[in-house]
């Protein structure tokens, strides 16, 4: 999958504006350093016991190459790749956690899932589950991370906080991809072998309802309200719209040939479907269920992603090994980009400006924050928090000016 965020060097000005899946059943799955710290109630500077990190910022694309082993980085600003990071075996998908900061591999030839450190693009876990995994995604509030075991028909829970799988829940057979409602309550699971669709309350671990489909459904995608679930189907050539309040299918979309993915804008208004043998993606209006555009890309693509702020579509192709960058408002591609060979699946994300500032040994993090040249970050756009001895900043990216930003962290003894 892709998997796109922001980041940004130090002492530089970067525009932090917006910059899966395998073919048929029957082949194999591809499936700064300066702080703060109080004393006697005067600010003093010190330098930090542990450096700190620089903020970074700025869109980037993480694209799962199956036939390499590895995930390409892509800078959305420039549209070249700036990292290559070795995973597991046979990468298939990318999630990213709502803060941006981690990025999940599901490795569907290793059994495991590989867990990236957004700000230093290295792995920092690795996390069996079960066989084949194809599919993942992250709840809303970013506890939990579900993976699809496509040959062991079941979903695989990961707490992102110890980086362990803590449920394993029966699902159908060859469950291919996952979607979190918004408020995290349910999970949507398309099963390729059993055509349908799961639906299975995340509070207790069971399947509450199945959903017919058409055949050999591969993506589920959710509106950003929740309301309906877009569901690809392979073998029909057709996309099933689920209703979430009865769970039925409300309406059947012909697209192109071998429908793979799915990704919905940010705000709901439009779904883009990439078609495998057509070598196109399709624009469907959610309004009225039609599809208003196809755009040629690559030879046979397979992952999609809409990017956080919805100006561009990323679409994988498989046999070119490239990315398609679409233009949302013209529905056309603006670049093309060459990443690993036999390149799978996509998803789209910020990754947020990061700094971090450590207390002296002996004191203890009472606030922080970070400050540029010309004064400090607008709060609006930043969230702060403590990390153990030290005082964590991330900013939403929504600035286009990062420049200079030095963290601090305000110390007591």
């Amino acid at each position: 999958m892709i998997s796109c965020g922001n980041r940004r060097l130090r002492g530089t000005a970067r525009d932090g504006t917006d910059m899966s899946r395998a073919p048929r059943w029957g082949t194999q799955l591809r499936a700064l350093t300066v702080g703060l710290f109080a004393l006697g109630g005067i600010a003093l500077p010190v330098t930090s016991a542990v450096p700190a990190q620089a903020a970074t910022s700025g869109t980037f694309a993480y694209v799962a190459n199956f036939t390499t082993n590895n995930v390409s980085v892509i800078n959305s600003a420039t549209n070249t790749v700036s990292a290559t990071i070795p995973v597991g075996t046979s990468p298939f998908a990318v999630a990213v956690t709502p803060d941006g900061t981690s990025a999940y591999v599901a490795n569907n030839g290793s059994n495991n899932v590989s867990v990236i450190n957004t700000a230093t693009d290295t792995v920092t876990a690795t996390v069996t589950v079960g066989t084949n995994p194809a599919g993942l995604a992250v709840s809303p509030d970013g506890t939990s991370v579900y993976v699809t075991n496509s040959n062991s028909a079941n979903v695989s829970v990961i707490s992102t906080a110890t980086n362990t799988v803590t449920a394993t829940i029966s699902a159908g057979t060859g469950p291919f991809s996952v979607a979190i409602s918004p408020d995290g309550s349910t999970a949507y699971v398309a099963n390729l072998v059993t055509n349908n669709v799961s639906v299975i309350s995340t509070a207790t671990g069971t399947v509450t309802a199945t959903v017919p489909v058409g055949t050999q459904p591969v993506a589920v995608a959710l509106t950003p309200d929740g309301s309906a679930a877009y569901v690809t189907n392979q073998s029909t050539n057709n996309v099933s719209v689920i209703n979430t309040a009865t769970n039925t299918v409300t309406a059947t979309i012909p697209v192109g040939t071998t429908p793979q993915m799915v990704a919905i804008s940010p705000d709901g208004t439009t779904a883009y479907v990439t078609n495998l043998n057509s070598s196109s993606v399709s624009v469907i209006n959610t309004a009225t269920n039609t599809v208003t555009a196809t755009i040629p890309v690559g030879a046979r693509p397979i992952g999609v992603a809409v990017s956080p702020g919805g100006t561009r579509v990323y679409a994988v192709n498989e046999f070119d090994g490239t990315v398609s960058v679409i233009n949302t408002a013209t529905d056309t591609v603006t670049a093309t980009i060459p990443v690993g060979p036999r390149p799978f699946g996509a998803t789209a994300t910020r990754v947020p400006v990061v700094a971090t500032a450590s207390c002296p040994s002996g004191h203890v993090v009472t606030g922080g924050g970070y400050q540029q040249s010309g004064g400090a970050v607008p709060p609006v756009e930043t969230t702060t928090r403590p990390v153990g001895n030290t005082w964590q900043v991330l900013a939403d990216n929504q600035s286009t000016n990062y420049t200079n930003v030095t963290p601090y962290a305000v110390c007591a003894p």
